[in-house]
């Protein structure tokens, strides 16, 4: 949601990523879109053997991927829509990322204040049959615990999470009470968060490239590079342009896998072939330092219908709140921000659950928002378009016609729609896609393969404790070794040898980072930019941490690695204080050292 595109430094050095790809331009598959769907993809594709490549134009997990509600939920509201087959695969890959992901993905306990017994029983049909929403009225108690007994009744198999309960207003309110004293009842079920999708992407795609080294292709059969995009296509291939360099070059595949998200169409456009799937709707959030309202939650997730009829959440994360989210059509040819607007929403909402706790502007970290790559919905009110997903397949023939290194014309599939919650399953139901156009057989489910750092990621808070004191040593004390375990689960096993193998020392602007770590990052995690790190490969930014010390340090520990001279470090702080202020309303001064 929304690409942060500010154009960067043009000193960067070449980079082993796009070396890969321009040494051996060629592949069975290219995936354009680097979101969670396009490297769940690539995962899938290159654990079944096939040559895949996939290119991102900003960073991994920058656009809608990353600007997530950190939910992994079966979308109980989905049930008035009638999407039942979303809302079971949803439960079920819910279920399935808790196991196979447990160092991200992690039980959340979620809470929905009541305020009526009976009411919408008679607009959820109407919603239910024509998908248009007339003058909202709440969902009562009644319609709640219907839909939550089909949640569990959809969640029995494999399930992990314990059934939902029903409160009554004395007790809901000695649970949490600063709760609005209007309530009838309180509703607990459990969902999943993900406090890091960034990091839960980039898991995902480095199991794809360790899935495709060993072979006899060079360069490996998974190659994938950030800052790089699709700029046309001809009858020769597709050309590709490196972001940080400006420069072009061509590819060729069998088969174009088109995960732009809310981009698809206009990737389809730069293909020249026209389609119009697509209909985004923006969202945004933010995220405060507000320690009364966090004691409120009391760990929990508050996730009620507002006025409007629109459903919204308010989210401990750690000792910051995320509250969200907007649903209004997006307009693509603007910055995805979030609006001041929709900020006084959000203060709106939270006085409705709340009452007597005050929000203020000051209090507000950092923000965000992004465009859902949701199908074209024409009449359909926003918060009622489908959530699933599709895959629309289209040949290029004709005197346009791609040549592919078989001499074919090229296959394009494009996805509309997908959600975060069934990354896995849309991979999986994608890749069987290309693999059918290629004439191929599927040799490995994914279904039960665990991600990244959550293989062998100790199961209880005692197995974590342990981990931690096994790994602890000079330099490494538990805060720090307890950082790193959150920071890349099990993978953290590999970070600590490299932190041993050389000099580290810790930042002076953060304990939560080392000069060695970044350099860790910088040779293992494609950084392109000072952002990226910010951003994406740390949550420094999202908890509104970023000063400008960091900046300076930060950059200057990244220079070596990245062999950025004094130049290049000064327009990476400039760039980086650009898309905090622009993007995100963080406003970090710097003079640079």
């Amino acid at each position: 949601m929304g690409h942060n595109r500010i154009s960067g430094t043009s000193q960067h050095t070449q980079r082993d990523s796009v070396v890969a790809l321009q040494e051996r331009p060629s592949a069975k598959v290219l995936i354009i879109g680097g979101g969670i769907n396009g490297v769940g993809t690539f995962r899938d594709l290159a654990l079944q053997g096939v040559d895949v490549a996939l290119v991102e134009r900003g960073d991994y997990c920058q656009g809608a991927s990353g600007a997530s509600s950190h939910m992994i939920h079966g979308g109980i509201r989905y049930l008035e829509n009638g999407e039942f087959r979303l809302v079971q695969e949803s439960v079920v890959e819910r279920n399935r990322l808790l196991r196979i992901a447990p160092h991200y993905v992690k039980p959340l306990q979620t809470t929905i204040p009541i305020f009526s017994t009976f009411s919408g029983i008679l607009s959820a049909p109407m919603r239910f049959l024509t998908h248009k929403q007339g003058k909202p009225k709440e969902r009562g108690a009644f319609l709640i615990k219907v839909g939550l007994s089909m949640y569990d009744f959809f969640s029995r198999d494999g399930g992990s999470v314990p059934r939902h309960q029903f409160r009554g207003r004395t007790k809901a309110l000695a649970e949490l009470p600063k709760l609005h004293s209007g309530i009838k009842y309180a509703a607990t079920y459990f969902d999943a968060s993900v406090h890091d999708p960034e990091r839960l992407t980039l898991d995902v795609l480095q199991d794809g490239e360790k899935a495709g080294r060993g072979g006899k292709l060079p360069g490996g059969s998974a190659r994938a590079s950030n800052y790089v995009s699709l700029v046309s296509m001809g009858s020769d291939g597709v050309m590709l342009r490196d972001e940080l360099t400006g420069k072009e070059f061509k590819f060729q595949a069998d088969v174009i896998v088109n995960t732009t998200g809310a981009w698809v169409d206009l990737t389809n456009q730069a293909m020249g072939a026209v389609s119009k799937f697509m209909g985004g709707t923006k969202g945004s959030h933010i995220v405060l330092d507000h320690p009364e309202l966090l004691a409120a939650c009391n760990g929990r997730e508050i996730f009620f219908e507002h006025t409007d009829g629109r459903i919204v959440l308010i989210y401990p994360m750690g000792d910051r709140v995320l509250v969200g989210t907007t649903d209004v059509d997006a307009d693509m040819s603007e910055d995805a921000v979030c609006t001041e607007e929709e900020i006084d929403y959000f203060f709106d909402l939270v006085g409705h659950v709340f009452p007597t706790i005050k929000v203020e502007r000051e209090q507000i970290v950092y923000s965000f928002a992004g465009v859902r790559p949701l199908p074209r919905h024409d009449e359909t009110q926003p918060g009622f378009v489908s959530r699933d997903y599709r895959i629309e397949r289209s040949v290029r023939t004709g005197s346009d016609s791609v040549a592919t290194p078989g001499g074919k014309a090229a296959v394009v599939l494009s996805l509309v729609g997908g959600k975060w919650t069934t990354f896995r399953a849309l991979a999986e139901h994608m890749t069987n896609d290309v693999l059918r156009e290629l004439g191929m057989e599927r040799k490995v489910s994914t279904a039960k393969l665990a991600i990244g750092g959550g293989a062998g990621f100790p199961a209880t808070e005692q197995g974590e404790q342990e981990w931690i004191k096994k790994h602890m040593g000079p330099g490494l004390d538990a805060d720090r070794v307890a950082g790193l375990l959150t920071r890349y689960g099990t993978r953290a096993d590999a970070v600590i040898d490299y932190l041993k193998a050389g000099h580290d020392a810790p930042l002076r602007s953060t304990r939560e980072l080392s000069a060695r770590e970044l350099a860790f990052m910088a040779e293992h995690e494609q950084i392109g930019h000072l952002v990226d790190v910010l951003i994406r490969r740390t949550s420094l930014a999202f908890r509104g941490l970023v000063t400008g010390e960091l900046l300076n340090e930060i950059a200057a520990a990244l220079a070596g690695p990245l062999g950025w001279d004094a130049a290049a470090r000064e327009a990476e702080v400039r760039h980086a204080q650009e898309v905090l202020q622009r993007f995100h309303k963080v406003d970090v001064h710097s003079l640079v050292a």
